[in-house]
């Protein structure tokens, strides 16, 4: 186990594991973001490059947050903590 965290954290890699709690709020966020992401522009899109694509997720960012950002309605209530 300790080997393989020492394998997994090495910056000299290609990638980088980055360990996050699952139960962390922005997290949640950000999937909710990535998955409008991926519905609106990557599903059904088309790109001639990875230049072409970098240019498609920077325009969708910016008319993202002009015309349907807002906050997003967090609706978890959380556990009760034992008394």
């Amino acid at each position: 186990m300790q080997t393989r965290a020492q394998f997994l954290a090495n910056p000299k890699r290609k990638i980088v594991f980055h360990f996050t709690p699952k139960h962390c709020s922005w997290l949640n966020q950000v999937e909710i973001w990535f998955s409008i992401l991926t519905r609106k522009l990557l599903r059904r899109g088309s790109f001639s490059s990875q230049m072409d694509l970098k240019q498609q997720i920077l325009n969708f960012i910016d008319y993202f947050n002009q015309k349907l950002a807002r906050p997003f309605q967090w609706t978890f209530k959380g556990k009760l903590l034992a008394a």
